[in-house]
């Protein structure tokens, strides 16, 4: 694997990297340079938290997109020689909202173009964050989902794609795109089937359903149920019991992953299918798109808040 980071140059792989390379990417995580995210290094804790916070409708913009591959880069230099951290949080800044999910504007302008390369070059980095989620850097990280509000779409998905999801009771989580006759491509069906299996992960795709915390904590999707207002002190309640036993957690990981094996290959491949399929939709099916981000934006905010007391 080669990674590229835009401030360290070209690494051609793990193995080749110094000490010194990774305490300097390690730096760089937690650096003002990333626009639309928020990161926090808690030491304590061991863990590195991630509150994404785009500008405008809070979806994966191409410029949240471009922030989390470049953290994503830092981290697995950060990681290859070393344990700056054994777990990764993402979570949100924006009030009400952990993620939205796509670009929906984006989606139907590309559409309307005809500019089917632009569409994949978009929905390949939202798969790349995905994957790098659901591998834990291919390091012995561990991933969790703090679902503080709505999860929709790609939001879902991301969350999906973290080994384990926190979620405050009043946090929902569902896949609209059926709504526009589309299907979330970016991850819902590989790990639905997995966590579930195919039969209910199709219902879900299929429903356009939204779902409570407590429903999915149910179904087992969600691990950790919480009080509003609770998450932050929760999941880090949860990192504690989770570090008690970190040689047993982290054998069970290698195991899920040997089991259920996740490729980017598999991801890429479905994508793919989601892309040939956005292209069919038709002007009404983009009207339909149309009103559903002004019904989401009513609901959930333009976003113009993400920074918050971030700052």
């Amino acid at each position: 694997m080669t990674f590229v980071n835009p401030s360290l140059g070209l690494v051609t792989s793990p193995a080749e990297m110094s000490a010194s390379v990774a305490a300097e990417a390690l730096s760089a995580l937690t650096a003002s340079y990333y626009p639309t995210i928020q990161l926090e290094l808690d030491s304590a804790a061991k863990a590195l938290f991630c509150y994404m916070r785009p500008e405008g409708r809070p979806s994966y913009t191409p410029e949240l997109l471009r922030d989390l591959g470049r953290m994503q880069n830092d981290i697995a230099l950060a990681t290859a020689v070393g344990e700056p951290f054994r777990y990764f949080v993402v979570g949100s800044r924006v009030a009400g909202t952990f993620n939205l999910g796509g670009d929906l504007d984006l989606f139907g302008a590309k559409i309307r173009a005809g500019d089917k390369a632009a569409l994949r070059a978009y929905a390949h980095a939202c798969v790349d964050v995905v994957y790098h989620n659901a591998i834990g850097y291919g390091q012995r990280v561990t991933t969790v989902a703090l679902v503080q509000g709505a999860a929709l779409g790609g939001g879902f998905e991301a969350a999906l794609s973290c080994h384990h999801i926190v979620a405050e009771r009043s946090a929902t989580f569902g896949l609209p795109e059926v709504l526009f006759n589309l299907f979330p491509g970016m991850g819902a069906y590989s790990l639905l089937s997995r966590r579930l299996d195919a039969v209910r992960a199709e219902r879900i795709i299929l429903s356009g359903k939204v779902y409570s915390a407590a429903e999915l904590y149910e179904m087992g999707l969600v691990d950790m149920l919480v009080e509003d207002g609770e998450g932050e002190v929760a999941v880090r309640e949860y990192l504690a019991r989770l570090d008690r036993r970190f040689n047993a957690h982290q054998a069970v990981l290698q195991a899920r992953h040997r089991v259920h094996a996740l490729t980017r290959e598999e991801l890429i491949d479905v994508v793919d299918v989601w892309v040939d399929a956005a292209m069919k939709l038709d002007d009404a099916d983009l009207r339909r798109m149309g009103r559903l981000v002004r019904a989401q934006t009513r609901r959930h905010g333009s976003g113009a808040e993400t920074r918050l007391a971030a700052e």
